[in-house]
């Protein structure tokens, strides 16, 4: 029927009572330890589904479209079980695409390399000593995650652990695997690539039992191609296996903590970009930031990652942002009514919005006398506006800012250049079916901007395209025309025989 679901959940309720009033007359103890009890299945608009009014979904028509894996991360993510929930294809899809989708292309980025470096994970040993900071922090971060899910599975708390797994799954495809995966490109099987390797793959074998009561077919599916095809001995289905436990040693806590914040002032640092209108594909002089103070390993992490050249921390940032506080009225009204005008002429004086945000910043109440009458101003008490200086963005979140030089010299524009000529060839490549490891030959003829920019940096776009040579004209196999920056050009791409 159409409404199975809502029908099959009120019949399991009706057994459940009916269980419970047996096993209380005949053993005076209820039939089980724990129990839960689902909340009704609604419509998108949360309207409890029903045939006359037209509203009911039908299952399949979901089961057969999405998958079952997906209907069920849809219910165990979107609300606690014993809460009503609302039922309808978009959201089952949105719930698809952002975990299940991700992870997809993770597992499958995993498995494209490994099939072209034939590598076999059983030949190798994960090697802690040898692993880059951002292999150990995806490590640490997959023992926390097993710790947690592990504990909150214990006590119930489904909805819980599987938005943790949603989190872990989005830092690991666009964090850890977007941040490494040149460290997959090179012919060699380097130490670092090795590291590389081994880490993604536990990672990913770890992940497919770990999620495996959640999503069980798709875990199926992982498990079979990424660990029964190197190792016929392990059992011989994920379900079969033990549930991971938690390697408390890998865990680091203050190398979390230490990217957490990465993570936060990268964020920062994108919205301040997006604020200059400055692509990221554009260098960019310095960064300051307060609220943090990071060891140099973290700071190369960020200066890359946000294509800055030098990121300086400062324990005071009011010399590149000023802020202009305004009273919230729905609060100082009733408590100053008659001061309320004499206030806001105060907070408009120069360098008052800075005293009160190092104050806030700082956790302490702003106070000050107005017409004998004691102010005292929490953070809840003003509207803080950013107001900015010339030649700098700042973004900030809490007590941590980020302010960004704007200003672009000659070398810096020309670095701009380089960049997106970079990324129109490797666009080129993937358009023109060419292998990862393929080796190329580049041709151009633009306007004289860019013809200059290959003379000068010419050796540095082979180098970042696999390009064994770069040569003014047209002659490849696959010739497309670009814009960059405003300036003509046409690339010609062919693969070395």
């Amino acid at each position: 029927p159409a409404n199975f679901i809502s029908e099959a959940i009120d019949q399991t309720r009706g057994w459940f009572y009916t269980l419970l009033a047996i096993s209380t007359l005949l053993f005076d103890k209820a039939p089980f330890k724990n129990c839960i009890v689902l909340g009704h299945v609604n419509d998108k608009d949360g309207i409890k589904m029903s045939k006359h009014k037209g509203n009911v979904v039908d299952p399949w028509s979901i089961l057969d479209k999405q998958g079952s894996d997906a209907v069920r991360w849809y219910f165990y993510t979107g609300s606690s079980p014993w809460l009503p929930s609302r039922f309808y294809g978009e959201a089952v899809s949105e719930a698809q695409r952002k975990y299940m989708g991700t992870l997809w292309n993770t597992y499958a980025f995993y498995v494209m390399y490994a099939n072209i470096d034939n590598f076999d994970p059983t030949k190798y040993t994960l090697e802690y000593d040898k692993l880059s900071v951002m292999d150990k922090w995806i490590l640490s971060k997959l023992q926390s995650l097993i710790k947690y899910v592990d504990e909150g599975l214990e006590n119930y708390r489904i909805t819980e652990t599987a938005r943790a797994m949603n989190d872990f799954v989005d830092e690991l495809s666009n964090w850890y695997i977007r941040r490494g995966r040149e460290r997959y490109w090179g012919k060699d099987m380097t130490d670092d690539k090795e590291a590389a390797y081994m880490t993604l793959y536990t990672v990913l074998d770890t992940l497919s039992k770990v999620i495996a009561p959640f999503v069980p077919f798709m875990s199926e599916a992982m498990y079979q191609n990424i660990t029964r095809t190197v190792d016929t001995s392990a059992p011989e289905s994920v379900h079969l296996c033990a549930y991971p436990v938690c390697n408390e040693t890998l865990i680091d806590r203050e190398l979390e903590a230490y990217m957490g914040k990465v993570l936060d002032i990268v964020v920062l640092g994108r919205s301040a970009r997006n604020t200059a209108n400055i692509k990221n594909r554009q260098p960019i002089g310095e960064m300051f930031v307060q609220g943090a103070q990071l060891p140099a390993m973290y700071v190369d992490i960020i200066a890359s990652e946000l294509n800055v050249k030098k990121v300086t921390f400062v324990t005071d940032a009011s010399s590149f942002v000023t802020y202009r506080v305004k009273p919230q009225l729905k609060t100082l009204g009733p408590r100053y009514g008659k001061v309320l005008p004499k206030i806001s002429a105060y907070l408009a004086g120069e360098g008052v919005g800075n005293d009160i945000v190092a104050a806030h910043g700082r956790g302490e109440s702003y106070e000050f006398d107005v017409e004998g009458t004691h102010i005292v101003l929490s953070k809840d008490d003003v509207l803080v506006d950013v107001q900015k200086c010339e030649g700098y963005v700042t973004e900030t979140m809490n007590d941590l800012a980020v302010v960004l030089n704007t200003t672009l010299t000659d070398e810096l524009v020309d670095e701009g250049f380089v960049r997106e000529i970079v990324s129109k060839l490797q666009t080129m490549r993937k358009e023109a079916g060419f292998e990862v490891v393929d080796h190329i030959e580049v041709s151009y003829d633009g306007s004289d901007r860019i013809n200059s920019i290959f003379e000068r940096f010419g050796g540095n776009i082979a180098s970042d395209t696999l390009a064994d040579s770069v040569k003014h004209g047209i002659g490849g196999t696959y010739t497309k025309d670009w814009s960059i920056n405003g300036e003509n050009v046409t690339l010609s791409v062919r693969t070395v025989d």
